[in-house]
């Protein structure tokens, strides 16, 4: 019985490149901001009569996106 080939499609585990960009860190950004109570803990100011708790959701939301963007960017590869 023959040994089955190897799958050509798959590279060796030695090739694999890991990153470790230090622009990674910037992720934890987006996690930490929201979970920080004394930016969101009150009612004023109002902006289109939503309370500042609903409109900074959005905001943590863009801060998401931008902060993605810019690690992404970061971190791509240069061809």
């Amino acid at each position: 019985m023959a040994a089955p080939e190897p799958d050509a499609a798959a590279p060796p585990a030695a090739s694999r490149v890991r990153d470790r960009s230090r622009w990674n860190w910037l992720l934890l950004v987006p996690i930490v901001v929201p979970l920080v109570p004394t930016l969101f803990n009150a009612d004023p100011p109002r902006v289109a009569g939503f309370p500042l708790f609903y409109w900074l959701q959005l905001a943590y939301i863009l801060l998401g996106v931008a902060t993605t963007t810019l690690v992404y960017q970061m971190t791509k590869k240069r061809r």
